[in-house]
């Protein structure tokens, strides 16, 4: 997968329209369930690149461009990512970035929102992620279905999330977004939620997504540092 980096002057998120909710955390079950990745899920491919923009930074791959801007309160322990998703190319892609219809039925996660991502902390590093998950084992009776983001071709899709580190502080943090074709098969029952599309998603997706991620962030530094 060809991924690009740059740095992006002109993009400034300080206080973007955000469509959707901010959610404090207490591409994993993607809701606002515990800190834990407990949940086992198929190796998906990452990206990693490099970008000199301090919080800021800019990732482009196969026609889709994600632009973050990572802010980290040190008092709070809280980090709070903000993004917008653009697609380039010439048809629709889904992003899963909200959540799962369990998490909505059972009033734990509004409706459109972008939830809490799962993570996964390696050796002084933390992966958050908001990716499809597979079904779990054994199936719950109310099954946790992905939920998805339509953003069709040209158009772009804005969100906003925070994270809490609630036991030792990771040295560095990345975030990973998964990333589909929209596929009629794939999707369906949409709903509303501002002027953004939220479909669910059927299983099948968690073999067919990318996963898009950021450059690593140093949270002492406040900064893109890239690779670990």
């Amino acid at each position: 997968m060809n991924v690009a980096v740059r740095s992006h002057p002109a993009f400034r998120v300080a206080r973007w329209p955000v469509l959707a909710a901010v959610m404090v955390i207490a591409l994993a079950p993607v809701q606002a369930w515990p800190q834990t990745d407990t949940v086992e899920r198929p190796a998906m491919p990452e990206s990693n690149a490099m970008s000199h923009d301090a919080k800021q930074v800019s990732v482009e791959s196969e026609g889709v461009s994600l632009e973050a801007r990572f802010e980290y309160a040190a008092s709070a322990g809280k980090l709070v990512v903000q993004y917008r998703v653009r697609n380039e190319g010439d048809a629709p892609i889904a992003i899963f970035d909200r959540g799962n219809r369990q998490a909505v039925l059972s009033k734990r996660q509004r409706s459109g929102a972008v939830p809490a991502p799962t993570f996964e902390d390696q050796g002084g590093a933390t992966t958050l992620r908001h990716v499809a998950l597979p079904l779990p084992r054994p199936a719950p009776t109310v099954p946790p279905t992905p939920l998805a983001a339509k953003v069709a071709a040209g158009a772009a899709v804005e969100g906003e999330f925070e994270f809490a580190f609630v036991s030792r502080m990771p040295k560095r943090v990345r975030w990973c977004l998964g990333i589909a074709p929209f596929a009629d098969a794939d999707l369906s029952a949409p709903e509303q939620a501002g002027s953004v599309e939220v479909w669910r998603a059927s299983f099948a997706v968690v073999e067919r997504q990318r996963v898009l991620c950021t450059p690593w962030f140093d949270l002492e530094r406040g900064e893109f540092v890239g690779k670990l």
